[in-house]
């Protein structure tokens, strides 16, 4: 009989109930006790809710407080030894100090897990990193589940990603030396769960996903073979990938001793017959056909079809599965109450994609007459979304034709640029700004929930926005930042913001996914053709500039970032997508410069998440994203400043790529990583100007004028202090006013002392 499985679910609840009660817990609002009970009752419910939807196998060990990859570090006790790692249990002051930072010490790097929107914390590692079980959560997990009859499937990141997707914090020691002291911790791991009744244990190594070099994979076979020859019972091994195709590793993983593989067929259908072929007896064989990071319906029809020729081969080790953890989805199509019928019968969020797989399940074991029913439901839906009027829109069509090669380029090279750009903003040495928004404030949330309702009327509204407008203006110039924003109290979120104002657009009440610890994104439905049938920010930001002398930045989301950060239509390719979304923001772009705004920042944070696994499609993805962002950017005059930003990835592969997009002036984060992340753009010789964070805004720990200081001399021996911004690490919606204004404050004294050295340092090296 074919089993199902899950390899994950999300953790916030239908209701983001985890993030309500964390956030709560940080304001001291409930205790540790209360905290864990919540997390507990919402474990409960979802293990209850997969078994109900017929999963044989369900998954224990994917829940986490903050990040799955931090609770690993915990486990294994491999805190960094500035959070007092020598005590013998990891509790959660500790675990949230290393993801949030404390007044004294700087959180750990956050960066993106592969190429999704959600973020794990970074582990550090060096020559002294030692490993022991020092935290039982895991454990109680897996004792909690069988007290409510589950049979739990334990999953654990594999010590080859955990190791791979970490950092050394020690010049030349190389973290792969550290595999053979991780290894022994890892069986002990294994050991406890077997005395706990466990059977199967799900190994995640997605870093199989990825390039690899020979001792990497060489190390693979070692750290397998050595967790099967442990002396004792141990749990069954099933070794996750996903992501992308693996077929390039198909006979290694095939040889590996494990017990099972599972392998996504959503990203990479052609790789099933690499496995297919000569497949071990013995062995399970996991194939993800639900798309676990996209809303619409299966074809149910055709994953039968796939499946029933990899059963013809495997027999009862044949697996059932999503294609990854189905954490990058909303929780519950079921609560969609004002979702419009017909693009709601298009769709299916977590729960719905495990009936999927339940049902997918029955067809095999029971034949297809058993859910004849289920399939004619999923071919309806699919020829229905097909043939939908709403898809497709003329105008779109006809602005694409008329689309020409000067439409993404500047009118000049950027040295002319930066000259008239000078003259016109006459801006100082080091110039200070921020990167969009300013504290949402509960006034501001309410406002804006009472405009939705119907309870406060227009002329209320927009009285009450220009409020926070001025209030965000006059702080910003008592500080004495040079380039200003409206601070955005008008947005919900900077993808939904604008996908609200655009044809081809659903949205969700309760399509909420994790991003990172409590910050929840609700990404909307891209389902058809783009366009924009009317200015969306300009009203907003020429009030902001009617407010002071001083340039405001427009602020826009780019077209690749709203294309990752949405859940995108499947029936045409990306790039045409993008290039659709580049067309709207370029008439907003237009407009701005029109209405007077000069400086114009179009973020595009997600541009490196958008980087394909492997790098022969590097150079595909690159040339129709940049060609996207230029589309989107270049319809301005040569003293119109265009800026962009990008956080949390790592930049050095792709730096020419970036350079090539023309923004005039680009912010990044760096304060986590201490500036590393500029290195590459002074190896590269980055033309044209730059803003590295200076201010960690993902932690409440208010930062020093001196540590600032610090950062930005770093900064200057890495670039010319001439091409330099000064501002912080991303936007500032999530911190409160009190910490925003002493952090600014700080930042703008650190750029000012900063800006006195370097002109004493020119006057003392003048000729007599």
């Amino acid at each position: 009989m074919a089993l199902t499985h899950n390899l994950g679910f999300p953790r916030i609840g239908a209701q983001r109930e985890l993030k309500k009660a964390l956030e709560a817990y940080w304001r001291r609002e409930i205790d540790e006790d209360r905290l864990q009970t919540i997390a507990g009752e919402l474990r409960k419910q979802h293990w209850i809710l997969q078994r109900d939807a017929g999963i044989d196998l369900i998954p224990v060990g994917d829940f986490a407080l903050y990040d799955q990859m931090l609770n690993t570090t915990a486990l294994l006790g491999a805190a960094p030894a500035r959070f007092n790692a020598g005590s013998e249990e990891i509790g959660l002051d500790m675990y949230f100090a290393m993801a949030r930072g404390t007044p004294s010490q700087s959180a750990m790097e956050m960066t993106k897990w592969f190429d999704t929107n959600y973020h794990y914390i970074v582990p550090e590692f060096n020559a002294d990193t030692t490993f022991r079980i020092a935290s039982s959560q895991l454990f109680n997990e897996v004792a909690e589940a069988k007290a409510l009859g589950i049979s739990p499937k334990v999953v654990l990141i594999g010590p080859l990603t955990y190791l791979y997707l970490g950092k050394e914090i020690e010049p030349g020691f190389n973290r792969l030396d550290l595999l053979s002291r991780l290894l022994p911790i890892y069986r002990e791991i294994l050991a406890r769960l077997a005395s706990l009744g466990v059977e199967w244990v799900q190994m995640d190594e997605p870093l199989l996903a990825l390039d690899l070099n020979d001792a990497w994979l060489a190390n693979l076979d070692q750290a397998y073979a050595a967790l099967k020859d442990a002396g004792t019972k141990l749990p069954k091994l099933l070794l996750a990938t996903y992501f992308e195709a693996v077929d390039n590793h198909a006979a290694r993983l095939k040889n590996l001793p494990v017990d099972g593989l599972h392998i996504d067929l959503c990203r990479a259908p052609a790789q099933l017959d690499a496995f297919l072929d000569d497949y071990p007896t013995g062995k399970v064989l996991s194939l993800g056909v639900i798309d676990g990071r996209n809303v619409w319906r299966a074809d149910l029809i055709r994953a039968l079809s796939v499946l029933k020729q990899a059963q013809f081969v495997l027999g009862e080790r044949l697996w059932v599965a999503p294609s990854c953890s189905l954490l990058h989805c909303p929780v519950n199509l079921e609560l969609e109450s004002r979702l419009e019928g017909e693009i709601k019968n298009w769709l299916a969020f977590a729960a719905q994609k495990l009936s999927e797989v339940s049902v997918l399940g029955r067809g095999l074991n029971q034949g297809e007459d058993a859910i004849r029913e289920k399939l004619d439901a999923s071919n309806k839906a699919r020829q229905e979304r097909r043939e939908s009027p709403r898809i497709h829109n003329p105008l779109m069509q006809e602005r694409l034709l008329r689309l020409t090669q000067q439409d993404s380029a500047r009118t000049s090279p950027f040295a002319v640029r930066q000259t008239l750009q000078r003259q016109r903003f006459q801006l100082p040495l080091l110039p200070t700004t921020t990167i969009g928004s300013f504290p949402q404030t509960p006034e501001i949330r309410q406002a804006r929930a009472a405009f939705r309702k119907g309870e406060l009327g227009n002329l209320q509204y927009l009285e009450a926005m220009r409020k926070e407008i001025e209030f965000a203006i006059k702080k910003q110039e008592e500080i004495g930042l040079d380039v200003l924003v409206h601070g955005e109290p008008e947005r919900n979120d900077m993808v939904e913001y604008f996908g609200e104002q655009l044809w081809g657009y659903a949205f969700t009440e309760n399509g909420w996914v994790q991003s990172y610890g409590s910050r929840c994104v609700k990404p909307p439905i891209l389902y058809g053709d783009i366009y924009r049938p009317e200015p969306m920010t300009v009203d907003w930001i020429q009030y902001a500039q009617s407010q002071t002398v001083k340039p405001v930045k427009g602020m826009l989301t780019g077209p690749i970032t709203m294309l990752m950060w949405s859940f995108v239509r499947d029936d045409q390719p990306r790039s045409l997508t993008a290039l659709q979304l580049a067309l709207a923001i370029r008439d907003e772009v237009a407009d701005l410069e029109r209405a007077g705004i000069g400086v114009i920042q179009i973020d595009e944070p997600a541009f490196r998440e958008g980087l394909p696994l492997k790098k022969a499609d590097w150079k595909e993805y690159l040339q129709w994203a940049v060609e996207a962002f230029r589309v989107s950017s270049s319809g301005v005059r040569d003293d119109t400043q265009i800026h962009t930003h990008m956080c949390y990835s790592e930049f050095n592969d792709i730096l020419p790529a970036i350079a090539d997009m023309g923004a005039d002036v680009i912010t990044i984060e760096t304060s986590r990583s201490r500036m590393e992340l500029l290195d590459g753009f002074g190896q590269f010789k980055y033309p044209n100007e730059i803003g590295p964070g200076v201010y960690d805004i993902h932690s409440p720990r208010i930062p020093e004028t001196g540590q600032m200081l610090e950062l930005l001399e770093k900064a200057c021996l890495v670039i010319n202090p001439q091409q330099l911004w000064v501002n912080p690490d991303c936007g500032l919606k999530t911190r409160s006013w009190p910490e925003v204004v002493t952090s600014l404050e700080r930042m703008v004294e650190a750029a000012r002392l900063l800006r006195e050295r370097l002109e004493i340092s020119q006057t003392e090296t003048l000729p007599a």
